[in-house]
């Protein structure tokens, strides 16, 4: 019987269209003047055509970097290195590392930053944003939970103070549309099932400083030798999540609800809320414990995930859930389920059999 990957949101598999599209990329150097430069130049023009077109927004606003953390680290040193000293940098509790690392670092640099609570659904306060804001970070959706967070009504209150915005959209971008109006956006692509690459797109007119020096690459918001595969995988993954994104998000809100009904039967408290992203299905279990589960569902054929993270042989607890309110025996207990474009509804029902088995079991002891 073959795997069931219920882990979408960690990784997307690698699309079909990307391994065909990145099979006849040229090798050269695109700065290169030669034969072999000038095609790898015309490849990587192309991916930024495609990327710019995808996202209704001028090729020059396309910059590609290596990854979705590389390109919110750009978006967030970068803009900030351009805004006054006491201009404020806000962002909320349950926001991806990437984030939180990033202005955590700022912080002991001597910018003044807020980390705004959430809900208990890790939703977002906008009156967080307050006068003297000069940069707001804000999710497309959690990347955890999969709540959508309420970006345009950041994006409006933020501009209403003179503040600037980015975006992550690394969690999301399959299935809905980045906004429009935002300053900075952050796109990963193994998140859309490009296997690599990232992409960070710059409003005309917001200028940011690059994290490394050296050519004028990018529009000289990245130096160093531009990746054409990289950019042409993320370009095709971009515009297929463009493509039936309707039909696509229809499937998966039915398998997903059909996981959260069976998480529920056993005993699990869903996390979250609507609206969700719709291929999420995440519940915690009071009791048990996430690495426990994923080893079983491992073992049983069904590759799954947990907001718990397994680091130097200790576990640490969710920083979502536990922005969120949930306690740290909850926090510990978490799992995350995750449908992708190739899911089956076979493999949704064999996959709530392998979970009626291992959560029927009463959970070990040490």
């Amino acid at each position: 019987m073959s795997r069931i990957y219920l882990d979408d949101a960690g990784s997307a598999p690698v699309l079909p269209e990307v391994v065909a599209a990145i099979r006849n990329v040229p090798a050269g150097n695109p700065s290169s003047p030669h034969t072999e430069g000038r095609a790898a130049r015309a490849a990587l023009d192309r991916a930024r055509d495609l990327a710019a077109e995808t996202l209704s927004t001028n090729r020059t606003d396309v910059t590609f970097v290596s990854s979705g953390t590389e390109a919110t680290n750009l978006a967030l040193f970068g803009a900030a290195a351009r805004l006054p000293k006491s201009g404020r940098i806000l962002t909320w509790a349950a926001e991806h590392q990437s984030v939180l690392a990033a202005v955590r670092r700022m912080q002991a640099m001597g910018r003044e930053v807020v980390v705004a609570g959430v809900d208990g659904a890790a939703t977002v306060d906008v009156d967080a944003i307050t006068p003297g804001t000069a940069l707001v970070s804000v999710g497309l959706a959690n990347n955890e939970v999969g709540t959508i967070q309420p970006v345009a009504d950041v994006i409006k209150r933020a501009h209403e103070v003179g503040a600037l915005v980015h975006v992550d959209a690394c969690a999301g971008t399959r299935w809905m549309r980045p906004p429009e109006n935002a300053d900075l956006v952050s796109i990963s692509g193994h998140k859309l099932g490009a296997g690599r690459g990232g992409l960070l797109l710059v409003r005309d007119g917001v200028r940011i400083d690059p994290l490394f020096f050296g050519g004028p690459q990018e529009w000289g918001r990245r130096a160093g030798q531009e990746d054409a595969a990289s950019a042409t995988a993320l370009a095709v993954a971009l515009s297929a999540a463009s493509t039936g994104r309707e039909s696509r998000a229809h499937l998966a809100r039915r398998q997903a609800d059909s996981l959260r009904d069976a998480l529920l039967e056993l005993g699990g408290t869903i996390t979250g809320g609507e609206p969700r992203l719709p291929n999420f299905a995440t519940c915690a279990f009071a009791g048990r414990r996430g690495e426990d589960m994923l080893l079983a569902l491992d073992l049983a054929g069904v590759a799954a995930s947990s907001g718990s993270a397994c680091a130097s042989g200790s576990l640490d607890p969710s920083h979502v859930l536990l922005a969120m309110g949930l306690s740290l025996e909850q926090a510990l207990g978490s799992l995350r389920l995750t449908t992708g474009y190739a899911t089956t509804d076979d493999e949704i029902s064999r996959a709530i059999d392998v979970l009626r088995t291992i959560l029927s079991r009463a959970p070990a002891r040490a």
